[in-house]
C-alpha cells in the first residue's frame, strides 16, 4: 500500500494585519534627533492610524540618524495610510527633518501647513553646582 506525499502547512493563515485607511485630512508628527527619526500618521483627534521610524525600517547604528532614514521612515509610515490633505508638526533638530518633509510631499499628500514643535527651554532647570578639586 503506498503512502501518499505529506504537504507541510503552517497551521496558522498569514492574513496581513496592515490594512489601508483612508482618511480626508490627518496630522503628521516627526521627531528628528540626531540618533533616529520617528513618524507618527494620525487623524485630527490624534488617534495613531501609522507610525515608523529607520530603526523600524532595518536601519541600525549611525544610519539611523541620516536624511536616507527620514525618507525611508516617513514613506514607511505613509504606506498604510491614504489621505488627500496634511498638517505635518517638526519636533527636534535632526538631520532626517527635511527629507522626511520632501518624502510626504512626494506622496501626493497636500501639506496644509508646517510647524515646529520644537521645546525650547525659557532658562528651564538649574545647572549642577561647580565641580570642586
Amino acid at each position: 500500500m503506498a503512502k501518499g506525499i505529506l504537504k507541510f502547512r503552517s497551521r496558522r493563515t498569514r492574513r496581513s494585519r496592515r490594512r489601508i485607511r483612508r482618511i480626508p485630512k490627518g496630522r503628521i508628527h516627526i521627531q528628528a534627533g540626531f540618533n533616529n527619526t520617528i513618524v507618527t500618521v494620525t487623524d485630527l483627534q490624534g488617534r495613531v492610524l501609522s507610525s515608523s521610524s529607520a530603526g523600524h525600517c532595518r536601519l541600525r547604528g549611525k544610519r539611523k540618524g541620516t536624511p536616507f532614514a527620514g525618507e525611508a521612515a516617513a514613506a514607511n509610515a505613509l504606506s498604510s495610510v491614504v489621505m488627500k490633505r496634511a498638517e505635518v508638526m517638526i519636533k527636534g533638530a535632526g538631520r532626517g527633518r527635511d527629507t522626511a518633509l520632501r518624502a510626504i510631499q512626494s506622496n501626493r499628500i497636500r501639506i496644509t501647513f508646517v510647524k515646529d514643535v520644537t521645546p525650547l527651554p525659557h532658562n528651564g532647570c538649574r545647572p549642577p553646582k561647580k565641580r570642586r578639586l
